[in-house]
């Protein structure tokens, strides 16, 4: 099956050469099927640049390896031509006229890392030259020379770190990694629009690739390919896809993916489609452990169906150890601990719900419902030894742990909405607040809402712990304490200021939205104020200190974090004071204690030393 097999290019094999645009069309059409393609986010931005109506302005594409930047550099050679051939080489150009009769040379570098000499070794001089070029023309402001360049963020400011130093070299050098820094796409009096596609949301390039991939016509071959037992109601690869048609199914995968966006761990499209791939094919008992049409057969006659469910191939359960955590979208995702995150309730179903009418309703409906990859005879065989042993000496609890595992991830894709709180569905992560984060905070900020008052209070209690080192209960106020030996002691007892978390003028403390992700903004005044972006982690990391736990697994940096964003806020006192004129030396020194009751509640006691 040459769909099948196309397929197969995209995951993690030795030689996945699809996944890279310069060959991915020569692969398909020997295969003789079309490409999974889908609309890049920037596309349409891109083609604008270039559009005979627009002004000619230059453009870098930068971002992470595999985020489409040379598949973007074809459709615009495409557009420019209306050819589909001859954009093989590192470096192509043609002429444009634009509106107002403008004519330029388009200069199309597409892939900056061919383009630029290997380490140690000199430019070539007309390489170097078109790079100076370049330069002349974005810093001038000239639009005889109109240049698009695709490189890697890294690649980009290295090749422009050795190129030979020019004054505008040095400049634009300047200007790339400001653009990098501050996230920028353009900047007064340059002539270059500098686009980082890593910028992107990995969750809506899921959506596109995912919608692709489901509705390429490859699968209506599989349906009609007659091949033994391939694409039957056994074949594991056919119930892979189905379930990735499930409209829940998706939606926690891509929950998954957009948590990553939240935490800084971008997800480019070769990595997604890699994702897919897999997904759909993986199986550890077979080559390169993603399954072929003629694999099938003997995977259903070994009664191995179950390993290459599609909820253990999200997370590489097929592949080795070194070879998922080498893969960067699987490392990201492990970083969840999906399977290896549980509670009692989830765990005695998977373990007593067979046989425990307390728990069969739930046994039966997320895995006696499904015979591939539920209760299937290797995990109801492993249960017995589990429940009847009496001891592990022998290791002979190994095969039931790990079917453990595999079946709280299948439970974190089928758990149903409506059992989401009865169950704990978030327990099954390490981030047991993800799901408030997901379904209460994003959507009220992106809706311009206020985000729950118990949510805000439980954050500013987080805050007020860590801010003082005691287990403060107050969550009506913002404690910012200090040390005599310096603002980052665990244990701060000298209170420098309270701030209301209830609106009192000129203070507040919100939760805000600052670019795409949620940010909890201490107001002093209306000019004098800080905030502390809310990522995943630290969102979880200030709901569990709430709550009493302080989680090793992540503390050290948000501790960290955290305690920073408190010397911004007792810097930000002192400009207050400084600004208003206020002053805490009149008349001697004033140290006010901060101390606490028996239910947390904070006190504070005024000691003035006199001067002498």
């Amino acid at each position: 099956m040459n769909w099948i097999s196309f397929l197969r290019q995209y995951g993690p094999i030795p030689r996945n050469n699809n996944m890279y645009d310069e060959s991915i069309h020569g692969a398909a059409k020997r295969a003789n099927v079309s490409p999974i393609a889908f609309e890049h986010p920037f596309e349409k931005r891109v083609l604008k640049l270039f559009s005979r109506d627009g002004s000619p302005v230059s453009t870098i594409l930068t971002g992470t390896a595999g985020d489409g930047k040379t598949h973007l550099c074809r459709r615009v050679w495409e557009m420019l031509t209306g050819e589909t051939t001859g954009f093989d080489a590192p470096y192509v150009h043609t002429t444009l006229v634009f509106a107002g009769g403008q004519t330029s040379t388009i200069h199309i570098v597409k892939d900056l890392s061919e383009w630029a000499p290997q380490s140690g070794q000199s430019w070539a001089p007309q390489r170097q030259a078109l790079l100076e070029r370049f330069c002349d023309s974005i810093l001038n402001a000239s639009t005889d020379d109109i240049f698009l360049i695709a490189g890697n963020d890294g690649q980009l400011i290295e090749s422009w770190r050795r190129l030979p130093g020019s004054e505008n070299v040095s400049r634009c050098r300047d200007i790339f990694e400001r653009m990098l820094v501050d996230n920028r796409s353009r900047l007064p009096g340059i002539n270059l629009e500098f686009l980082n596609l890593s910028s992107g949301n990995s969750s809506e390039l899921f959506d596109r690739a995912l919608d692709a991939l489901l509705a390429h016509d490859g699968w209506n071959q599989c349906a009609t390919g007659g091949e033994r037992e391939f694409f039957g109601p056994n074949c594991p690869i056919r119930h892979n896809y189905e379930l990735l048609q499930t409209p829940l199914v998706r939606k926690r995968l891509r929950s998954l993916l957009e948590l990553c966006d939240h935490n800084d761990l971008h997800i480019s499209i070769r990595q997604i489609l890699l994702l897919l791939s897999n997904a759909l094919l993986g199986h550890p008992d077979v080559k390169d452990c993603l399954m072929r049409t003629s694999d099938v057969p003997g995977v259903i006659e070994a009664g191995t169906i179950s390993k290459g469910s599609l909820f253990s191939n999200i997370f590489g359960s097929n592949l080795g150890e070194s070879r998922r955590l080498g893969l960067e979208v699987f490392e990201y995702l492990d970083r969840f601990r999906i399977g290896n995150e549980t509670n009692n309730h989830i765990d005695d179903i998977l373990i007593f719900g067979d046989a425990d009418e307390k728990y069969k309703k739930h046994f039966d409906l997320l895995l006696g419902s499904d015979p591939l990859y539920g209760a299937d005879e290797i995990f109801r065989t492993a249960q017995v030894q589990y429940v009847e042993g009496a001891d592990d000496t022998d290791g002979r609890y190994k095969p039931f742990l790990d079917q453990l595992v595999s079946k709280r991830r299948g439970l974190f894709f089928t758990i149903p909405e409506s059992q989401e709180g009865e169950l704990g569905l978030w327990d099954l992560t390490v981030f047991r607040f993800a799901g408030e984060y997901l379904n209460k905070v994003l959507p009220a900020l992106r809706t311009g809402r206020a985000v729950e008052q118990p949510i805000l209070a439980r954050l500013i209690k987080g805050l007020n712990r860590i801010f003082s080192g005691m287990l403060v209960t107050s969550d009506r106020e913002l404690l910012i304490a200090t040390s005599i030996s310096c603002s980052g002691a665990k244990v701060s007892r000298l209170l420098d200021e309270r701030v209301s978390v209830r609106p009192r003028w000129p203070e507040r403390v919100e939760i805000v939205l600052e670019g795409a992700v949620p940010a909890l903004r201490v107001s002093l005044t209306d000019k004098i104020g800080k905030s502390l972006v809310l990522h995943l982690v630290r969102y979880e990391f200030l709901s569990r200190v709430a709550e009493g736990a302080l989680p090793g697994s992540f503390s050290r940096e948000c501790y960290e974090d955290i305690l920073a964003f408190k010397s911004q806020l007792v810097s930000a006192v002192a400009k207050r004071r400084g600004q208003f004129g206020e002053s805490r030396l009149e008349h001697g020194l004033a140290v006010r204690l901060l101390s606490l009751d028996d239910s947390g509640n904070p006190l504070e006691e005024t000691i003035e030393v006199a001067n002498v």
